[in-house]
């Protein structure tokens, strides 16, 4: 009994852990408060933006920010769907390489593991610049206004592939290896069936860190990417801030197009509507890969 109200009296949680509780939930609403900054602004009157600035409690709001980049329905739909299978192409093939390539590198007795490591390491430490990187693409690659070139230059990372190493020579049982060896499983069954499934933690993490590098990239789409079809997502909403621009510099702006836009161009709103546009989806899609991201960087970083 008196054990039982000792166990009771030790699960009740203590000032520290209030206290702690306080510093996060605090912690948590300074970090969403710009984010909802940015959603109200969005939707705020741009005249009401000019006159007082952004503020949390608007007195007069209005769509004419979200119409200016909605304004571009179907190229914002081709774009979108542009975004959404670079992002999943890039991902799904880089994590499948990187996973081959740290599997590889994992492996003690496997000949190649030091050579491959230093060719690894290579582009980490050297590069050839942008300018060399458009020659070759262009030049000898021929591979101007091609959606491979928004996939493979993200396509693998060093680090990436370290954190998989690491999570494979610490996480996964060399037991299980040797096991499928004596059964007779060759490296390909090996990786496929014991380590891959294993590595679920791991490849949801650079999975997201990847994912998220392919949906906000847009350098390599503006230097290589010239047909409005095979536009993404971040170089239309870079075209949208610019036509904007450009009408604001415009002294000569037809009464109608100002009428349509609520009587002023929404430069702020617009660019506040732009930034929801391209934050939404990662908003949404990253609570479901918080627990594996978290996960597969702490699990592999010691070994046990």
């Amino acid at each position: 009994m008196a054990k039982a109200k000792t166990l009771k009296s030790a699960s009740k949680p203590g000032i520290g852990q209030y206290i702690l509780f306080l510093l996060l939930f605090l912690y948590t609403a300074f970090c969403a408060l710009p984010i909802l900054l940015v959603i109200i602004s969005a939707f705020t009157s741009e005249k009401e933006i000019e006159t007082t600035g952004f503020t949390y409690l608007p007195k007069t709001f209005s769509f004419s920010g979200m119409d200016a980049v909605l304004r571009y329905g179907e190229q914002l739909r081709t774009s979108y769907g542009i975004t959404i299978f670079i992002t999943l192409a890039g991902t799904l093939v880089g994590l499948l390489i990187m996973s081959m390539f740290a599997y590889s590198l994992s492996r003690p007795d496997f000949a190649l593991r030091k050579i491959l490591s230093v060719y690894l390491l290579i582009p980490m430490l050297f590069n050839g610049g942008q300018l060399s990187n458009y020659i070759i693409f262009t030049s000898q690659y021929h591979l101007k206004d091609s959606l491979l070139l928004l996939i493979l230059p993200l396509c693998v990372t060093t680090m990436n592939v370290i954190i998989l190493r690491t999570y494979i020579a610490n996480s996964i049982p060399e037991e299980l290896m040797d096991a499928a060896r004596i059964d007779g499983a060759g490296e390909y069954r090996t990786f496929f069936q014991i380590t891959l499934p294993l590595m679920k933690p791991s490849l949801a993490a650079v999975g997201f860190m990847m994912a998220t590098a392919y949906w906000n990239d847009w350098q390599n789409a503006y230097l290589y990417i010239e047909s409005n079809s095979k536009k993404p997502l971040q170089l239309l909403l870079i075209n949208i801030q610019k036509s904007i621009e450009t009408m604001l510099n415009n002294k000569n702006i037809p009464a109608a197009v100002l009428q349509a836009m609520g009587g002023s161009i929404p430069k702020y709103s617009s660019t506040m509507a732009t930034v929801i546009v391209v934050i939404g989806p990662v908003i949404i899609a990253y609570p479901f890969f918080q627990k594996y991201f978290v996960k597969g960087l702490t699990v592999g970083s010691v070994k046990g």
